[in-house]
């Protein structure tokens, strides 16, 4: 069985609370794109954990778990999340964890150069975690970046990273006017985050194809949401990476293999880190009462998340572009202190009503319709469908025929046990 865990929306819709609640049922999890400008929160009997790069299968022993060549990796960053781990209990051996040596290394440069970005476009900026995610990407299809391979050979490397520095200087300090890189500090990061690695580097193609052929369960978790897909998100408000369905094999390292199934996860209401539209966005207390209510801050960043009603529209485009065969509808019990749910039903458009999706010039003249359902009050303590009363019911099937796909669990909490099955 090979299944894909996907947003559906702008990314934070709870996908590690059931990457984490799913992967018992998987012998491996594979993250496949991105870095760490995003996390996964996950809350189990021994603690919360967030979660930037490793994939949120990390907290199961028994599973094993990839990190794919679709990957931009912060070996700084990966090591403090692993000791972060090791710290809570959580066992990370190379029997554990794999990681790709195609998978693409964020050096230090790259974040540099997306701070002075980011500082340069000042009030126009794109809303970065400044975690230097875009420009990874772009070095990367210049062809000019480093490998988690090269870490295997790494004192044949200084002439290669010194030739990546002279060029990447050209922007650096001659573009921002900063003080240069140094291929001496780079070689001392590379030696000191990147060579306790080199027992967990391997081909992961290989690993993954033999594992899929012996009829081992795959589980291949996104990062973000549809909406923040290079090529289907946003633009240019996006991630840098493709989060869809259809690139998981790619981004795992087994483009010959097919997926199985698709897990849509879709928040019961709407939320949103960085710039960019959010035609269903709340403003002042509306805003104020739902983030908190929701515990609504970047697991990476920290940054206050937009928020909004459950947006109809977004949704059903979200579920399309994934291909979602069920749904996994997170977060329903933030909604119980309302006596009237909100809906966004349609987007105006200069005038005209439409349940299109839209994009461009036209996604940001858009303004929310907005439709009420009946309240349901305290959802935390059901645990089967007959637990939910019918307002939720309602609303849950509401939301279901709207989207066009079944949903198949509906999370009441942040706990592994809160949840209800509901076929």
């Amino acid at each position: 069985m090979l299944t894909a865990i996907v947003g559906i929306n702008w990314g934070d819709e709870g996908k590690g609370r059931m990457v984490d609640l799913l992967s018992r049922e998987y012998d491996v999890v594979v993250r496949y794109q991105g870095g760490n400008n995003a996390g996964h929160t996950v809350v189990n009997e021994r603690g919360k954990f967030i979660l930037n790069l490793l994939p949120s299968g990390i907290l199961r022993d028994e599973t094993v778990n990839v990190m794919g060549p679709g990957m931009v990796i912060d070996l700084e960053h990966l090591c403090g999340e692993v000791q972060r781990l090791r710290e809570g209990g959580i066992t990370v051996t190379p029997e554990h964890l794999k990681i790709s040596d195609r998978a693409t290394i964020c050096m230090p440069y790259h974040k540099l150069l997306d701070c002075l970005e980011e500082d340069r476009l000042a009030g126009k900026k794109f809303g970065s975690t400044r975690r230097g995610i875009a420009p990874v990407y772009a070095d990367k299809y210049m062809k000019k970046t480093l490998r988690m391979g090269d870490l295997l050979d790494l004192d044949n490397l200084e002439e290669r990273v010194a030739g990546i520095v002279e060029w990447k200087n050209l922007t650096v300090e001659k573009g921002y006017g900063h003080t240069p890189i140094e291929t001496k500090e780079m070689m001392a990061w590379l030696r000191e985050f990147g060579l306790v690695w080199k027992d967990y580097i391997c081909d992961t193609t290989a690993f993954l194809t033999e594992a899929a052929d012996a009829g081992k369960s795959v589980l291949f978790e996104a990062q973000l949401g549809a909406l923040r897909d290079i090529d289907y998100g946003i633009y240019p408000y996006t991630s840098s990476s493709s989060n869809i369905a259809a690139y998981a094999p790619i981004g795992s390292g087994i483009p010959a293999k097919r997926l199985d199934s698709v897990v849509g996860i879709m928040k019961a209401y709407s939320s949103c880190v960085g710039e960019g539209p959010f035609t269903c966005e709340y403003f002042g207390k509306e805003a104020e009462d739902l983030r908190e209510a929701g515990g609504e801050y970047g697991a990476a960043t920290g940054r206050p998340r937009r928020v909004g009603p459950f947006d109809v529209v977004a949704s059903k485009y979200g579920v399309a572009v994934q291909g979602a065969t069920e749904i996994a509808l997170t977060k329903i019990d933030v909604l119980g202190y309302l006596d009237k749910v909100p809906v966004v039903t349609a987007y105006e458009i200069d005038g005209e009503r439409t349940t299109q999706f839209p994009t461009g010039e036209r996604l940001n003249r858009a303004k929310p319709v907005i439709e009420y359902l009946e309240g349901f009050g305290d959802l935390s303590k059901c645990r089967k469908k007959e637990d939910l009363p019918k307002a939720a019911l309602d609303y849950v099937a509401y939301l279901e025929k709207a989207v066009g796909c079944s949903i198949r669990y509906v999370s009441v909490g942040p706990e592994r046990d809160a949840y209800v099955k509901m076929y």
